[in-house]
């Protein structure tokens, strides 16, 4: 932990600054200490870098969806090439200029891959909030960069002082037990004017997946020790990858085979990953197997997140033909109308 963080933070419990206890420290770094509240008597740990603000009672989905995921980005902890191209397509229309200056939050960092690129793309401070053991990898792969920082923390409980600029949340809100909720707890922390973004699975173009792919997720295969469900995900990622590459990737990239694109099943999709390495595609099938928890929204859903938050400006597009990109901006007006009623 940095401790040009102190400034973002806030109690939870009563939203009062933190004193900060250093135990240990390696140059400008916390690695091991202490947050104590200024008001209340809440105290929270920082181990291996990482300040743990985490409620004592987290209920037993959220903790079985963090220990899946934790497991996922502790054991694939690499940042590839393909990350910035995805990540910027995720976010559409936001580009690496929305980032600069800004303060950031990201709601759900996994392994901090994005973090990691705005920080790059000269956000001001870009702050990455993951439930799950992650956090540890995260901090691994962005500690060295003076403006990004990591917090163990839950989406419905964010522990800040000061609105963001810009809060986005990518494959996150669909794994919540409450996926409208989380949206409306992050953009609780947008500056008016500020921006959000997110992106979460389609209920559009996955009706195969709802209907074959989810009851084995939750019955089976999310039940299942991890190494079990792991081994049965490399399984299935060798007949997905030789797919991808003698029938997907060509056809995707010759524009003399474009032609057969809607004979495939799925196309859109399997197209977009084509590209990816092997072990890109294997964790990409561990993701859809180990969730304990999976929805799967429609557009009009979406619409009414952003519409509940109050946005303005909102824009909803389909990525790949099964997921949703949302986008929209906190009014000014509206902000200082509910600064005064609070």
């Amino acid at each position: 932990m940095k401790q040009r963080l102190l400034s973002l933070l806030a109690c939870p419990e009563c939203g009062a600054t933190f004193q900060l206890r250093a135990d240990k420290a390696d140059g400008a770094e916390i690695i091991e200490g202490l947050l104590q509240c200024s008001r209340c008597e809440a105290a929270y740990p920082i181990r291996q870098g990482v300040p743990r603000i985490l409620s004592a009672e987290l209920s037993r989905e959220k903790q079985a969806t963090a220990a899946a995921f934790g497991y996922e980005w502790t054991h694939y902890t690499a940042l590839t090439d393909a990350d910035r191209n995805e990540f910027l397509d995720w976010i559409k229309p936001l580009t690496p200029e929305s980032f600069a200056g800004r303060v950031v939050l990201d709601g759900g960092c996994g392994k901090g891959r994005h973090i990691f690129l705005a920080a790059q793309f000269q956000a001001r401070e870009v702050v990455g909030v993951d439930l799950s053991d992650a956090v540890e990898s995260a901090y691994q792969n962005t500690r060295h960069l003076p403006n990004v920082h990591v917090v163990q923390a839950d989406i419905f409980h964010l522990p800040f002082a000061n609105p963001f600029d810009l809060v986005y949340s990518i494959g996150v809100l669909h794994h919540l037990p409450d996926p409208k909720h989380g949206f409306l707890a992050l953009a609780k922390h947008v500056k008016p004017g500020g921006q959000v973004a997110v992106w979460v699975y389609g209920k559009e173009g996955n009706q195969w997946i709802e209907r074959f792919v989810d009851p084995v997720r939750m019955h089976i295969t999310s039940k299942l020790p991890k190494f079990v469900t792991r081994a049965l995900s490399f399984l299935l990622a060798i007949p997905l990858y030789l797919a991808l590459k003698l029938i997907y990737g060509p056809v995707h990239r010759s524009p003399a085979l474009a032609k057969f694109k809607s004979w495939l099943p799925y196309a859109d999709y399997l197209c977009a990953i084509s590209s990816y390495s092997f072990a890109e595609n294997f964790w990409n099938v561990f993701d859809h197997l180990v969730a304990p928890t999976a929805f799967y929204h429609s557009r009009a859903e979406i619409e009414e997140w952003f519409a509940e938050a109050g946005m303005k400006n909102v824009g909803i597009s389909q990525r790949n033909n099964n997921s949703w990109r949302g986008n929209g901006i906190i009014p000014e007006a509206m902000a200082r109308s509910a600064e005064k009623i609070a």
